[in-house]
């Protein structure tokens, strides 16, 4: 239960004071993305600083930084396909999805399996 509640306190008011900071960024569409993946990222690496430790927490902050940078890759997939090539939205994501997959098991190889 103390758990819960940990991740309730700590994950709003990170996610209120991303929120925050987006306000301060033109354009507003910002506000969102700094409220959403910053704030559950810090609240889960706090979470496993206190359970299961630093060394475990490192492992999981290096996971994330490799999750984004394969994140980083499909968003630009996704935005050259439609704004270059004029694919619809599915396909644009359809085709990306695969190459969101491939890097992140391509990353998880390189960086992540080693450990």
């Amino acid at each position: 239960m103390s758990e819960l509640i940990f991740r309730f306190l700590v994950g709003g008011a990170l996610v209120s004071a991303f929120a925050c900071l987006g306000d301060l960024f033109k354009p507003q569409s910002f506000a969102g993305l700094f409220g959403a993946a910053p704030s559950v990222a810090l609240a889960t690496l706090g979470l496993a600083i206190l359970r299961q430790g630093r060394v475990y927490a490192a492992i999981e902050a290096r996971s994330m930084m490799a999750g984004a940078v394969a994140f980083f890759i499909y968003a630009c997939m996704v935005s050259g396909l439609m704004m270059r090539h004029r694919f619809r939205a599915l396909a644009a994501t359809a085709v990306s999805l695969v190459v969101w997959i491939a890097a992140a098991v391509g990353l998880w190889f390189l960086w992540l399996a080693r450990t």
